[in-house]
């Protein structure tokens, strides 16, 4: 109890964060100062060294007097310190390198001294120094400079561990990236993780340890081994594993009720980066079971670099991440537009901070106002379009028919019209699998500007009019993730509207990726359709999120089931579906063979549905969105009569 009371109150004295004596804040001892302890140490031990030595012999040789023996022996020292700046590295990290380099400038030290002494005695037939008194001051010397620098560590270990919540792990994996990694945890700033040990599938490796530590084969009788070692997480420091052997990884541990961590590669940290601020818990998205893109980099390249384009909604998920990917081509000036204040000055500061050489211009301003557009388009002279402006919440939209015309068909039309007038090379639409067979406004509405970018192209012989249609994505502004995440941070329930609900998903970066590359492919009026992997259930996705999160479901976090939503289908239509899709030579991208229109007929039904909301009537609206778009069959939604009708 004493112990305990006495580190605390060292710690609030040293340690703490309003003590002007703080230790904490000493980033490190200057080389200086470091230099002037190392010598100070090899003065004492020429003393102590002396001293031994002369209990056993007092028969010194007198060339030189004792404060003559000591300035050559520390002179000598000192050069062989700067030669291997023994002094430069931080003493409370101190490694094997550190100290084998102060046991080498030791050695080279006393070696140069018996030089001296020898060719001193073969010159002048008399020795300087007597041999056994320099073979001690080396041993004393460097026992003194390693137990000074082991010290240090200690000390600084032990009261950076004061206040720090840290959690027993084992690193999964033996290779040189776990090893490596177990290394930078060993010499880190605070002791967030305590490592016990390794996990490997490798039967050689189960008598083996590394660093000390045990290294435990995963094998049926794994969590009864490690039971002894209260083990409250796992890093996933393997790279080489599968998604899919990854996956069964996360639950079997899931399942003990033990964290999962996941690590980076040694070799992509810089070297300001903390390790234990880059290890991070595991994500669902990083459990999704694909294979990572490849992209013909030359070919986008191609037709952005040098360029000026415009993404509309890049303030929004996909908008942004759009821009972010963009950046790397090395644009002539990228044009972000969106309606929303604060997240288009958010990502302003973002993306200058990650791309300052980058031209940007971020302006204020809504697909809905033709006006404010053109004078956009006037201004500059822009070669790409990425129109990601939409609303998309089906729920919300579904009782707001209005507004969805206004922004994701008006919207559109103002757009890809501008397009067609300023002669714009590209225009990309983002579009959504809602939009097939649409079952509500939302997905009803995407397709009416689909068929109208369509009808568009085959009016104009400049302008290249590409559309890509994705399912829901990981962690975009509303999606299933953050949602649940919120809930499951505040205690829950988790909400989800069926049992047997599915979704495809795919990350933000992929679905923008995608989007990118079909920009290359389209020679115009093509609708690009994603691989979309797997379809997942939402019941287990909230099930394994909660896991994630370190709790039960339905034991710590309730998982509630609220029946369907305004418009929302139970099974999204399968975009890969052979029957309605065409291969490219992407094998990640298809065509989808869908109906055009004549763009008389579209624009005229589309100039009627732009009077239509002048008005209030909501039913007049959609009737009418369904007469443009005939697969428009509306689904537990007040507009299912109009389907009888």
């Amino acid at each position: 109890m004493k112990w305990n009371y006495f580190k605390k109150r060292s710690a609030n004295v040293l340690w703490g964060e309003k003590s002007s004596l703080s230790f904490k804040n000493l980033n490190y001892l200057p080389r200086w100062v470091i230099l002037t302890i190392d010598l100070t140490i090899v003065l004492i031990s020429f003393l102590l060294s002396f001293a031994i030595i002369n209990r056993i012999t007092p028969n010194f040789y007198h060339v030189l007097t004792l404060e003559q023996q000591g300035l050559t022996v520390g002179l000598s020292y000192l050069m062989f310190f700067f030669i291997f700046s023994t002094y430069s590295g931080l003493i409370r990290h101190s490694t094997f390198v550190d100290l084998f380099k102060v046991a080498v400038a030791c050695s080279s030290s006393i070696l140069l001294l018996l030089i001296i002494n020898y060719l001193y005695y073969f010159t002048f037939h008399s020795k300087i120094y007597l041999v056994p008194f320099l073979l001690v001051d080396l041993m004393v010397t460097f026992t003194l400079l390693f137990a000074f620098r082991f010290t240090v560590k200690g000390f600084y270990k032990l009261f950076s561990t004061i206040n720090t919540e840290s959690i027993n792990v084992l690193i999964w994996g033996v290779n040189d990236n776990s090893i490596a990694l177990a290394e930078a945890i060993s010499i880190s700033d605070n002791a967030k993780y305590n490592l016990k040990g390794f996990i490997s599938s490798s039967k050689r490796m189960g008598r083996i340890k590394i660093q000390g530590k045990s290294v435990f084969k995963n094998d049926d009788e794994l969590f009864e081994n490690i039971a002894p070692l209260k083990i409250g997480g796992v890093i996933i420091a393997d790279n080489t594993i599968s998604r899919k052997e990854k996956n069964k990884i996360v639950d079997s541990l899931l399942a003990k009720g033990l964290k999962v961590f996941n690590a980076p590669k040694i070799d992509e940290l810089d070297g300001s980066s903390n390790v234990n601020e880059s290890i991070k818990k595991i994500q669902i998205e990083d459990l999704l079971e694909r294979n990572p893109i490849r992209l013909s980099d030359d070919k986008i390249n191609e037709y952005l670099r040098g360029k000026t384009i415009l993404v509309t909604g890049g303030a929004g998920s996909i908008g942004s991440e759009i821009v972010r990917q963009i950046s790397n081509y090395k644009p002539k000036k990228i044009l972000v537009l969106d309606q929303a204040e604060s997240p288009l000055y958010h990502v302003e500061i973002e993306v200058k901070k990650a791309f300052p050489e980058q031209e940007y211009d971020f302006l204020l301003a809504d697909v809905r106002e033709r006006h404010r557009l053109e004078s956009i388009f006037q201004k500059n002279d822009i070669s790409v379009v990425f129109h990601a402006a939409a609303y998309k919440h089906v729920p919300l939209i579904e009782h707001n028919p209005k507004e969805a015309i206004n922004v994701n068909v008006l919207g559109t039309t103002h757009l890809a019209n501008l397009a067609v007038k300023y002669e714009v090379s590209k225009f990309v639409m983002v579009s959504t699998d809602k939009a097939v067979n649409p079952t509500n406004v939302m997905g009803a509405s995407k397709r009416c500007a689909e068929m109208y970018v369509q009808s568009l192209q085959k009016e104009n012989h400049k302008t290249t009019f590409i559309t890509t249609r994705f399912g829901n994505v990981l962690g975009s502004n509303g999606s299933v993730i953050p949602f649940f995440k919120k809930q499951i941070e505040e205690g829950g329930p988790v909400t989800v509207t069926h049992k047997d609900i599915i979704r495809f998903f795919m990350t933000i970066p992929e679905a923008c990726q995608l989007v990118l590359q079909a920009g290359t492919m389209g020679k115009g009026g093509e609708i690009f359709v994603f691989d979309m992997g797997k379809p997942v259930k939402i019941m287990n996705l909230a099930e394994r999120m909660i896991r994630l999160s370190g709790f039960e479901p339905n034991v710590d976090i309730e998982i509630k089931v609220i029946g369907l939503r305004p418009g929302e289908k139970l099974y999204e239509e399968l975009l890969t579906d052979e029957s309605t899709t065409l291969p490219t030579h992407h094998e990640k991208i298809m065509v989808a063979t869908v109906d055009s229109y004549p763009y008389t007929d579209i624009h005229n039904n589309i100039e009627d549905l732009k009077q239509l909301t002048l008005g209030c009537n909501d039913e007049s609206i959609v009737s009418k969105l369904k007469e443009i778009v005939p697969e428009f069959k509306s689904n537990n939604s007040i507009f299912e009569a109009l389907d009888k009708n």
